[in-house]
């Protein structure tokens, strides 16, 4: 096998998902046909069926598009881990809602609680964006100290914009108040940003505008069976090691209004002495991350039967 002990594996956020992801994984391992079949009697509804023929505007809807990408994960995690039973990554971290698909793989969730706390997010997200409507936007060729200072100018008392994802050397989403967002995108242009694109959203993740679901969300993590993760899980919020029940609590609630550290995570791993990395799920976005952080590093996806076929 292509993959050696110092292989992280690392789980998709939102944005990565596409219709038809995981369907040929399902029809070919039976491991992941089982994982999608549970997926759709712990929710109630065929979400398989959903995922593998849409509509795309269904499937966009963050209520749904969270927990396709947490089923597809744990779907080609489960494969691989059946077919690999005595491999073990070398860490595993996910970006943004990916980190509750690692969480899973690391045992400190059930599949079950992990997919209901999923799906949970997916609706208190969607509220918040309806409750207090927001922006976000992307921002290409402007380094962080530049975007902070730049988010800081352009923030009003109660229009706040911050760094939302810092996702690699030159590619961050800002996030937060929509006329903030706005003045931080004018302002980033005139900075000499090679890019800046506000996104096609009105929910404003890792902002303060999540606060109004803040209470809710962190209810739901309380009251979710979690424990101490088995295997090397690094956050979003610190980009250090999850080690305790605790500390993957804390890291939950706060990722919720806070950046998420992709760019740290990934040197993180790297001084940990990984080399390659292992992208679970849907795509291959934080593949295309990791080779302007780490450049030297392997990124291999796993989510399709080519993508285990290639790894022999």
């Amino acid at each position: 096998m292509k993959l050696t002990a110092n292989t992280a594996f690392i789980f998709p956020g939102q944005g990565s998902q596409t219709v038809g992801m995981g369907k040929e994984l399902a029809e070919t391992q039976p491991a992941a046909r089982e994982t999608f079949a549970e997926a759709d009697s712990i929710l109630g509804f065929a979400l398989s069926n959903l995922m593998w023929n849409g509509p795309d505007e269904e499937l966009n809807d963050t209520v749904n598009t969270q927990p396709a990408l947490f089923v597809h994960s744990l779907a080609a995690y489960r494969t691989f881990s059946g077919l690999y039973p005595a491999f073990a990554p070398a860490a595993l971290a996910g970006h943004s809602l990916g980190e509750l698909s690692a969480l899973t793989a690391a045992d400190a969730l059930s599949f079950a609680d992990g997919l209901r706390l999923v799906r949970k997010r997916g609706e208190l997200m969607k509220r918040a964006g309806e409750l207090a409507p927001g922006g976000m936007a992307a921002i290409l060729g402007l380094d962080i100290p530049a975007l902070d200072q730049l988010c800081a100018e352009a923030s009003a008392e109660g229009e706040i914009v911050q760094v939302a994802n810092d996702n690699c050397p030159g590619q961050v989403v800002i996030s937060g108040a929509k006329p903030a967002v706005e003045r931080a995108v004018i302002a980033a242009k005139a900075a000499g940003a090679k890019r800046a694109l506000p996104l096609a959203v009105s929910i404003a993740a890792h902002s303060p505008l999540m606060d109004s679901i803040q209470a809710e969300w962190n209810q739901a993590v309380e009251t979710a069976d979690i424990r101490d993760p088995k295997l090397t899980v690094i956050g979003n919020v610190r980009a250090t090691a999850l080690k305790t029940a605790e500390e993957v609590r804390a890291d939950l609630k706060e990722q919720m209004q806070s950046r998420v550290k992709w760019t740290d995570s990934v040197k993180t791993m790297s001084e940990m002495g990984v080399v390659a990395f292992a992208e679970v799920g849907t795509g291959s976005v934080l593949g295309g991350l990791n080779k302007r952080i780490k450049r030297e590093a392997a990124n291999y996806p796993l989510g399709n039967p080519q993508d285990f076929a290639a790894l022999e």
